[in-house]
């Protein structure tokens, strides 16, 4: 009786740790430094992000155990991760979107703290001496003006996440460019990923093109925005190219998420090595090779648009007869 009692409590703890996260560990030894990882959800950047840092490391001499976790989109899901990562005494913990990260840096103590994929980090509080990490504060202005470039718009929708820091904080950005651009911002906020349809159809007829700002959850549902505008023909521009280009868009200016994942290998190292994180602060990518456009010209054909010919000798990758090709 006692054996089957110890064994169910086993069964029960497992299964309980698989209901807190989706979470898988790497390397068994011992000596190993542990670096707990806590992402928000799954979503092509933040998976790019996650891979980026996970291959620098490995590159490294450090011997380092993964523990890899992944909060499905759930905010208390993320808050139990940096719980658990804090009993495991990891001596890195890394929060990949805004949530985690501050699920993090409010539960380790001590602990080094590396935030990636923050958009920002001081309105969302992660700073202080035991905190670092990489921005993806992205160019909002200057997307929408080569948003503007290309199809004359005079209205543009986005659609945001109103109990994500960072989709709030994107949403003021999307609507200060608007009015300093002149023209009219249409928003819609969500809650979650099952409402984005409906708030895109609930603003389509209000505008003249579409941009979605790098806000996770909007981003997992991208596809429902895609389809949308497409129905609509209307314009539409991501500026997250990671997550934008198996579907039908326009235009998709944005971060390689795979070297912002890059950057935050190397501050994971750095503290790993003795380096006090806040003296490394935040990093903000700015080399233009960390950036990608991509122009669909199936898209524009369906829309009727011609892409002027200085837009296209930008572009990192050229959409047409539904192949993608790298420009020299």
């Amino acid at each position: 009786m006692k054996k089957t009692l110890i064994t169910i409590l086993t069964v029960l703890t497992l299964t309980a740790s698989t209901l807190i996260a989706n979470g898988t560990k790497e390397n068994t030894n011992p000596n190993a430094y542990k670096v707990g990882v806590s992402k928000l959800l799954p979503h092509p950047a933040l998976d790019a992000a996650e891979q980026g840092m996970k291959d620098y490391l490995e590159t490294t001499n450090l011997d380092i155990t993964f523990d890899f976790q992944n909060a499905n989109g759930d905010i208390s899901t993320a808050a139990s991760i940096a719980s658990q990562l804090k009993a495991e005494k990891v001596d890195v913990a890394v929060g990949i979107a805004t949530p985690s990260a501050q699920s993090l840096a409010n539960t380790m103590g001590d602990t080094p703290v590396v935030f990636t994929a923050v958009t920002d980090p001081v309105s969302a509080e992660l700073v202080g001496p035991s905190i670092c990490g990489v921005s993806d504060e992205t160019p909002v202005k200057s997307q929408i003006e080569l948003l503007i470039k290309i199809t004359g718009a005079k209205s543009i929708g986005n659609i945001y996440t109103s109990g994500e820091a960072n989709g709030v904080i994107l949403n003021e950005m999307v609507q200060a460019a608007c009015e300093e651009l002149g023209i009219k911002c249409v928003s819609a906020a969500v809650s979650n990923t099952s409402e984005v349809k409906m708030a895109a159809q609930s603003i389509i007829s209000r505008i003249d093109a579409m941009y979605i700002a790098p806000d996770n959850s909007v981003y997992s549902a991208f596809s429902s925005v895609s389809d949308v505008c497409a129905d609509n023909k209307i314009p539409l521009m991501g500026s997250d190219p990671t997550g934008t280009t198996s579907f039908e868009y326009l235009i998709a200016w944005g971060f390689n998420y795979y070297n912002i994942g890059v950057a935050t290998g190397k501050l994971v190292e750095q503290c790993l090595t003795g380096t006090i994180p806040g003296e490394l602060g935040t990093v903000l990518l700015t080399d233009p090779k960390d950036f990608e456009l991509w122009v669909n010209l199936d898209s524009a054909k369906k829309l009727g648009i011609t892409i002027d010919k200085s837009i296209l000798d930008k572009a990192t990758y050229i959409v047409e007869n539904g192949n993608a090709v790298k420009q020299n």
